[in-house]
């Protein structure tokens, strides 16, 4: 299985979900470009094909003769593994998402987008702005990743790529997970999606709100126990 993390984390963040999550089977952490410990290679552009590409990699890398592995997408790492497997129908075996948002316009994303300034982050919130400070230390620093982020989400404000016709190309398991207080992602647009995909199921999380780190241990354990492979 893979895990792979959202906007602003990396790799280290999920260490504790991979853990637990060794129960069901051996568990790898995919860090994406520019976050963390892990810089946008030369000439890259910060964006969700490179992020699909790269879950893409580590997803040939595990494979297991031909079984794919399935993967864990929290929040953005759910929408850049759906990318994935609209556009390479093999390379998963099956994806979970978490707090993935999938409703992007202009609107939104200019809304979304202004909440990453970073001198506001650290007027407002200087502790996470000195988590942020620590988490990106090895990619560039944190202000260039909420830069980078930024203007990712303007990006998918103006061309999303999770269509209703590239998500029909999903013929994979999709399980889509969302907490009943996610301030990011609305149940409602869960439900909208849904019925696009061919084969998924959605869950409602009672009382859960966007952060994973708020997220009971047991209820992401749940996701992926059982979990129907392709």
């Amino acid at each position: 299985m893979l895990v792979v993390h959202g906007a602003l984390g990396d790799a280290e963040q999920l260490r504790s979900l991979a853990d637990a999550l060794g129960e069901v089977g051996s568990v790898h952490r995919v860090e994406l470009p520019g976050h963390g410990r892990t810089p946008l290679p030369s000439g890259a552009d910060f964006g969700m094909a490179l992020f699909a590409g790269t879950i893409g990699e580590a997803a040939q890398r595990y494979r297991v003769g031909d079984r794919p592995p399935i993967c864990f997408g929290y929040s953005m790492g759910g929408y850049a593994a759906l990318v994935l497997a609209s556009t390479s129908p093999d390379a998963l075996g099956g994806i979970v998402t978490l707090g993935t948002k999938f409703e992007w316009t202009p609107a939104l994303a200019a809304v979304a987008a202004a909440r990453l300034d970073a001198s506001l982050l650290q007027a407002k919130v200087p502790a996470f702005a000195e988590q942020l400070r620590q988490r990106h230390e090895g990619a560039g620093g944190w202000e260039l990743m909420l830069g980078r982020t930024a203007q990712l989400l303007v990006d998918l404000g103006a061309a999303p790529l999770l269509t209703p016709h590239s998500l029909a190309n999903i013929r994979i398991p999709v399980r889509l997970a969302v907490g009943s207080r996610d301030d990011t992602v609305t149940v409602h647009e869960v439900e909208q999606v849904a019925p696009l995909l061919p084969q998924a199921t959605m869950h409602v999380l009672r009382d859960v709100p966007h952060p994973i780190e708020r997220v009971p241990m047991h209820l992401l354990v749940d996701l992926v126990r059982n979990f129907p492979r392709s």
